[in-house]
């Protein structure tokens, strides 16, 4: 079956939710346009992925509910690659558990991972590659978010549960883009990845993204990372062309940019300097199912 064939058309009912599944004002009446998760559905098409992935977003929708879940598509080495994210700021007391998804995709996905429901997280995502969607690997690792109190702003801890326990993955901030943007730019400059006597701030701190509503930052353990969250759609386009996607990525945006205006967009880059350049590592635009 062709994406085509599966793209959904918003409602009237439908939530405007960022990559936090924060909710904002739809830029105008998002009624019979494009849901975001056409963008998903288009990358599996683009990467020829094993049908299995469409039923693996079924079935988490099935289990959790629609607009639960968050979709990465990341850009890594040329490749595709996909990250499902999930929420609930219940924390201990939360619905949507690692346990819960992990045993709504069981018939699809292998993974013995077991979370310890006791800790007060909330957020996890799950990586989806060609190979898992396929039955080749087995899913490993399940990303686990927890607060950070004491951060002067909103502010959060990942690790990485696998089956050789559980490690430190990153350390993230959220700034304000319209009134936090010196902060954010500290945050970027204080980093052992990135040197500002050597490289602008302007080319992680990017002028043409920065029109956004929020700015994260990520420090991780070999890099650090950018999102812009609030980004509109002529915007996304920009990004897709900046950070080289395949092209047919870039023409569907521009193409359906009529039918996808109603939404803003979440978009992020990996990087670190080597040898007085710039790495962008991976990348990814995000969206909601």
């Amino acid at each position: 079956m062709k994406a085509a064939e599966r793209f959904e058309y918003a409602t009237s009912a439908d939530p405007a939710l960022n990559y936090c599944l924060w909710q904002y004002a739809p830029v105008r009446p998002a009624e019979d346009n494009f849901r975001s998760i056409n963008l998903l559905l288009h990358s599996f098409e683009l990467a020829r992925v094993d049908e299995r992935a469409y039923d693996i977003v079924d079935a988490i929708r099935d289990a959790i509910g629609p607009f639960r879940t968050v979709f990465g598509v990341k850009l890594i080495e040329g490749q595709f690659a996909w990250e499902f994210y999930f929420y609930d700021y219940a924390r201990r007391q939360r619905e949507v558990s690692i346990t819960r998804v992990l045993e709504a995709i069981r018939p699809l996905v292998r993974c013995d991972v077991r979370a310890n429901e006791s800790l007060p997280y909330f957020m996890f995502s799950l990586d989806l590659d060609a190979d898992l969607a396929a039955g080749r690997r087995d899913l490993d690792v399940v990303h686990m978010y927890v607060g950070n109190p004491g951060s002067a702003v909103s502010s959060g801890i990942a690790y990485a549960v696998g089956r050789g326990g559980v490690r430190l993955e990153n350390f993230y901030f959220f700034f304000n883009a319209e009134r936090q943007l010196d902060e954010a730019a500290g945050k970027i400059c204080s980093s052992a990845h990135f040197d500002d006597l050597r490289m602008p701030v302007d080319a992680v701190l990017v002028p043409q993204l920065r029109r956004c509503k929020t700015i994260c930052i990520a420090n991780k353990q070999t890099h650090d990372c950018v999102y812009f969250s609030g980004v509109d759609v002529a915007q996304l386009g920009y990004f897709l062309e900046r950070l080289t996607y395949p092209e047919p990525v870039v023409a569907f945006v521009r193409q359906h940019a009529s039918q996808l205006d109603h939404l803003l967009f979440d978009v992020g880059f990996d990087y670190r300097m080597e040898g007085g350049r710039l790495a962008i590592l991976k990348s990814g635009y995000y969206g909601v199912f």
